[in-house]
């Protein structure tokens, strides 16, 4: 019997629709074994390795909510030793930016479709794997910014706001506003796989960016698609002009950056740095370097 496992965080803002839109549905499916894994209050990396030992060969997997059950779902499938696994991503989430990348498909659509492959960003921090990214990992501010929208009332404004894109960009303006005179990284030395290093001082952001958007509002790119390429960025947007001149190209046009295979950031001593993928943040300490590359395996993504 085909098995099917469904994903998904049940203290989420929208889980009232998971339920509706996405489980009653498998509910009613005929010849599947329905499978739920629901996310536990730890992390991203302790629900991968426990959704990982759950997979079969030619399981189906659906990830219904944003885009942290998103990344636990890869990263479970990425982790997993189970061939031919194929995930669709519902997205119920203030930002979807995987369900964007893969098309916004329907509950019908995974059900039925085929799969392509896609190929995410992998990790690593001091040459071990940290995590896999479908759409982006940031390193700085940006990264640190995603703490906000823990915080109780935040959520609860999120879970009962229509206008959520907006509601979000005012509470992170506001928080700007607040921390913009903060140190957000160390000096470090941004190497390729040309070797050719750049000295970043007074950096405030990383970014390597694998998927269409990020935050939504941010165009990035198709390099998802890709086994090689993605976009490489780094500047300082503590300072005003620099932040608005970068949001409104990344709005307008794509974000700015230079095509990359291989990113390499080296501190000259061990450093605390706050990293993210897709939301999904983690402050790490005694970082001596980060590398970014594309993963060495697909990830087979049901898409339109």
């Amino acid at each position: 019997m085909k098995r099917l496992i469904i994903v998904y965080n049940p203290r989420s803002s929208h889980y009232s629709r998971v339920d509706r839109e996405v489980l009653s549905k498998a509910r009613k499916l005929k010849g599947w074994m329905i499978g739920k894994f629901e996310v536990a209050d730890t992390d991203v990396d302790d629900n991968s390795h426990r959704l990982a030992k759950i997979f079969r060969d030619d399981d189906l997997v659906i990830a219904a909510g944003g885009d942290g059950t998103a990344t636990i779902a890869i990263n479970g499938i990425m982790l997993s030793n189970a061939k031919n696994v194929r995930i669709g991503v519902l997205g119920f989430g203030n930002f979807n930016d995987t369900a964007r990348s893969f098309g916004d498909v329907k509950f019908e659509d995974i059900i039925k479709g085929d799969a392509k492959e896609v190929w995410p960003l992998e990790c690593k921090i001091n040459r071990e794997h940290w995590r896999y990214g479908m759409c982006y990992f940031t390193v700085g501010m940006f990264a640190e910014a995603c703490a906000v929208f823990d915080h109780p009332k935040t959520r609860k404004a999120l879970r009962s706001g229509r206008k959520r894109t907006i509601f979000s960009l005012g509470v992170l303006m506001q928080w700007w506003l607040r921390q913009r005179h903060k140190k957000w990284l160390p000096r470090f030395v941004l190497g390729n796989s040309s070797d050719e290093f750049i000295e970043c001082e007074a950096a405030s952001d990383y970014m390597a960016v694998n998927g269409k958007t990020v935050a939504k509002i941010m165009r990035g790119g198709k390099y998802y698609l890709q086994n090689e390429s993605f976009l490489s960025y780094n500047g300082k947007m503590n300072k005003f002009f620099r932040l608005a001149w970068m949001m409104c190209r990344s709005f307008f046009r794509h974000i700015p950056g230079t095509e990359s295979d291989y990113d390499c950031l080296v501190f000259p001593k061990p450093a605390k740095i706050m990293m993210q993928a897709e939301g999904e943040y983690k402050k790490l300490e005694n970082v001596s370097m980060v590398e970014i590359s594309k993963s060495k395996k697909p990830l087979l993504a049901i898409m339109k």
